[in-house]
Order: C-alpha cells, then structure tokens, then sequence
C-alpha cells in the first residue's frame, strides 16, 4: 500500500471553530463564478475550497465591454464586480454548495464599511457558507474595493467591522497596489483577520493603437496570470515573515510547481485564478503534482515544507 503524503492545512487556526481544508489548492473569486458552472467539468469536492465571486449587497452589473484584453503572459480584466447579490446568492447557490464535500467562501465586496457589514450578517448561519473573504483590494471599481486596502487604518476598520458582525472564519484579501504590503498585512491581523490572502491583481491597461483608445470599457483592469507571479511570490514571501497567521499565495499559479514555489516561500495554502479560464481541470492536476512531488521527496507532511525557503 502507498502512505499518501498528508496534505490537510488549517487556515484558520485562531478561529474558535477553525477551517480545515482536505488539501491546500484553492480556486480564486471570480474565475468560475459560483462554481456551479464547472460541477459538470471538474471534480470541484476533489480540491481544499473554493472562493466564489465577489458578492455585494446588491446585484451589480460590472463595468462597460470590453472586459477582457490578452497581454504577454497575462490577462487584463475589468469585469467590475458584477454578480447577482447576497439575497440571490443565499437563495440560488448556497443550497447547492451545503450539499457539496468542498467548502465554499465567499468573497465579500462593498463601496463602505456598513455594505461589508451588512452583507456578512446575512451570510451568517447560512448552510453552505464556509467563511468570508473579505475583499478590500479589487482594482477595478469606482468606489470600495481597494480603498479600504490601500491604508492600513481603514484597512483594520473594516476588518474589524466584519469579524464582529460574523462567527465565520475570515480571510482578507490584499492588494499589491501599495507601497508596502507588510504594513497593511500586520493592520489587518491585528484587527482579527484569521488568514489573508495575497494577491489580488495589479493596475493596468492596454491600447488599441488603431482606434487610439484605451482597449478596455473601464481604461483601468487588474493584470493576472504568470506575469504577476514573482511579484506575487516575494509579496508572499514578505508577509509570511512578519504575520502569525496563514497566508493564501496567489497570483500566476498554474502548475504544481508554482503552487510549491508558494508554499516553500510560506503560504498555507494557494488559490488559482486565471489558469482555470484555459483548464478548468488545473487545481486537480495541481494538486495531483504537488501529492506526486511530496511522495516522491519522502515528505509525509505537506506543513514540513511550508516556509522552507525562508530559511
């Protein structure tokens, strides 16, 4: 019999009730929607959680077409948050997701702190609803967003706020969009966080030179893929160095090597975003490799190797 390396990763340990996730491959708000979508095309129970897209108080309609532009390793988007409301949410998919194995967070968004609030309260007790991610760094909306991630004071307001409106696990959301990520990262433990996850996506835009316009409906978009993951590596890297809570490394992951990459620079778990839009079968192959990488270098425990480079 083969002794399968132990992949389980608590990702929030200070919580009273915690979050224990079978394996540490995580799929991003936003990529797959409410992840309904893929059930047909991918074994979703096979991976640790998934996070849902950005829900706000009420419906949004998201930002002008075009919303996507293909860039050199990467992908600019402006979707701006369109999704269906909480109430819709608690009425369409958190029934489908309390019958699932995986555990589904959601991603929470709002233009003030009483819209974070507001909608965290309603998704408390709700069946289904794993714990919140707490959005404060999307770069790509008018109001909200990434000016509540941008500076720390209103960075642990808002994390604040939300941990006491809720007894779900959450996990912040942090923007690479700043001048020093640390700074924000050890405001937002301190005002309760129990896990965060970095990154979100960096400011960009495009330009057709024929039309000599900006090639996005909103100008601006948030630039993902594997262009921004050595920036989103050392983030990571930065962080797990100064916080005593899990980080989530995110940005650029597509294969299991990269999702090691993130552990050994001290993350406790990844989450894939742009990959899944051309694989929707990538967190399994990811998690596949990295189960194939530990057996095959002795390591019983994925936890011995988390943070290794930071030696």
């Amino acid at each position: 019999m083969i002794n399968l390396p132990n992949l389980r990763v608590q990702i929030a340990p200070r919580h009273p009730k915690g979050l224990m996730l079978s394996n540490p491959v995580m799929i991003a708000a936003g990529i797959i929607g409410y992840a309904t979508e893929y059930a047909e095309i991918a074994d979703m129970q096979k991976l640790g959680a998934i996070i849902c897209k950005g829900t706000t108080l009420r419906p949004k309609r998201g930002n002008a077409q075009p919303r996507l532009v293909e860039t050199a390793s990467g992908l600019l988007n402006s979707v701006g948050l369109e999704n269906i409301g909480v109430d819709a949410l608690i009425k369409e998919k958190a029934p489908v997701w309390a019958r699932w194995r995986v555990p589904v967070i959601v991603n929470v968004a709002g233009e003030t702190i009483d819209e974070y609030v507001a909608v965290t309260k309603k998704l408390e007790g709700v069946p289904g609803v794993s714990g919140i991610e707490l959005n404060i760094s999307c770069p790509n909306v008018s109001a909200g967003g990434m000016e509540f991630g941008v500076d720390p004071k209103p960075a642990a307001r808002v994390t604040s706020a939300v941990k006491a409106a809720t007894t779900l696990p959450v996990i912040v959301k942090l923007s690479p969009n700043v001048t020093d990520i640390k700074e924000i990262a050890l405001a937002v433990e301190e005002a309760g966080a129990d896990a965060l996850s970095l990154i979100n996506t960096l400011k960009g835009m495009a330009i057709d030179i024929n039309q000599r316009k900006p090639r996005l409906g909103n100008i601006v978009g948030g630039l993902s893929g594997p262009a921004i993951k050595p920036v989103a590596l050392y983030m990571v890297f930065e962080v797990a160095r100064v916080v005593h809570i899990p980080v989530i490394g995110c940005g650029g992951i597509a294969c299991a090597e990269d999702a090691l990459e993130f552990i050994m620079a001290g993350a406790t778990a990844i989450q894939i975003g742009t990959a899944c839009l051309t694989d929707p079968q990538v967190g399994l192959n990811v998690l596949e490799g990295m189960e194939s990488f530990l057996r095959q270098n002795g390591v019983k425990n994925l936890a011995d190797i988390i943070g290794a480079a930071q030696a």
